[in-house]
């Protein structure tokens, strides 16, 4: 074979192999023990509001921001199921989980939120149109940079759940085509929505975390993809 197709064929192969060890695998657990990587995730740990402390990720205080401190983690692909346990350490406080993914127009935006307050369940779910008078468009966003699109809101009603006491609960997505079932704490409470943007690529997850001094605690979280899909 010629040196030069070879070399080229080398530096292909290469290049390709970088890029796919840049993304993330499509099944993940982290458990928080002695093998846990920071690097797997995309906010630096330990951080001034986020260390791993007693085989669990603790997150307390504030960002001295606009929002709660955050944790981000990279994710890859579109039928996933997606869960993790958390723990609130003193009273109050809020767990807001959110779900980003491709818009539709060559960007990554949020996709569906679940805020887990302590007297129930709240939704939204984000889709995006480049429509600036969709009735859906969050009015005082402009479009975004790179697609060009605006993101659009669907607010669901609070949905009553005790979640008052200091507990270890579950949270689970299982993401299939266009829907998405939901479940706290087994049959606690469910909840399965079908909308057309929810069968796009999923990119990162995101937990803000309102847990004041004593904090938040998330462990166990499981990322793979939903039965049956490849």
């Amino acid at each position: 074979m010629n040196p030069a197709i070879t070399l080229f064929t080398s530096l292909l192969l290469a290049i390709s192999a970088g890029l796919h060890a840049a993304e993330p695998p499509p099944s993940f657990h982290e458990t928080f023990d002695a093998g846990f990587d920071a690097k797997r995730f995309l906010t630096p740990i330990p951080n001034k509001n986020t260390e791993v402390r007693d085989g669990v990720l603790w997150t307390h205080g504030s960002s001295g921001g606009k929002y709660p401190p955050m944790v981000y983690l990279p994710v890859q692909g579109k039928d996933l199921t997606i869960s993790f346990r958390y723990r609130h350490l003193a009273a109050g406080g809020l767990l807001w989980f959110f779900v980003d993914g491709d818009d539709g127009f060559g960007s990554v935006d949020h996709m569906l939120r679940v805020k887990l307050l302590r007297d129930g369940v709240q939704l939204e779910v984000d889709a995006h149109s480049k429509d600036p008078n969709h009735p859906q468009r969050q009015n005082n966003r402009p479009a975004d940079k790179v697609g060009g699109a605006y993101r659009l809101n669907e607010f669901f009603p609070l949905e009553k759940v005790d979640l008052s006491k200091n507990i270890w609960r579950e949270v689970r997505l299982e993401f299939e085509g266009e829907t998405v079932t939901i479940n706290l704490d087994g049959n606690a409470w469910s909840k399965t929505l079908a909308r057309a943007n929810f069968n796009a690529g999923k990119r990162k997850l995101l937990w803000m975390q309102n847990g004041g001094g004593a904090g938040i605690e998330l462990d166990d979280i499981r990322v793979e993809p939903t039965t049956g899909k490849s």
